[in-house]
């Protein structure tokens, strides 16, 4: 089986949190075998790591850990490209979904998720808003 990850579920593959354990679980009671995550993700996994830093949940040595395995892992992941293409259909749903909320970096993730749907059995995301979007454009949420 193939999943998209968004980057707040990717997040919890590295670092303990809320959320982590049902994660885990997916990832031991099914036979995952690609992981599809969006371009946008490089820099959203570092913007994160930083961000925790910042607010002191990890040691900034950590962070240099995290970003460093991330790197590592990279290439067991298959990145949806970001292009001309994708930015459109990320307005496109922006125009969409603004009332519920959509924001432009998640606008990215679904445009990418969408890309790459019937490759995919799940749209794995901790976003409880770009979970509900994603479910309203036929996704199956975990």
């Amino acid at each position: 089986m193939n999943v998209f990850l968004d980057t707040s579920s990717l997040f919890k593959l590295y670092h303990r949190e809320k959320g982590t354990d049902q994660l885990m679980r997916l990832f031991t009671e099914s036979r995952i075998e690609k992981v599809f995550l969006s371009e946008i993700t490089k820099v959203e996994f570092c913007s994160t790591v930083w961000k925790k830093c910042r607010t002191s949940e990890i040691e900034t040595n950590i962070a240099s850990v995290l970003i460093s395995k991330f790197e590592q892992d990279s290439v067991r992941f298959s990145f949806v490209p970001e292009g001309a293409s994708l930015r459109l259909k990320a307005v496109e749903l922006l125009e969409k979904h603004w009332k519920s909320g959509l924001r432009t970096l998640d606008s990215l993730q679904l445009a990418s998720a969408l890309k790459v749907r019937g490759q995919i059995a799940y749209f794995v995301t901790s976003d409880k808003v770009l979970s509900e979007i994603a479910l309203s454009n036929g996704f199956d949420i975990r």
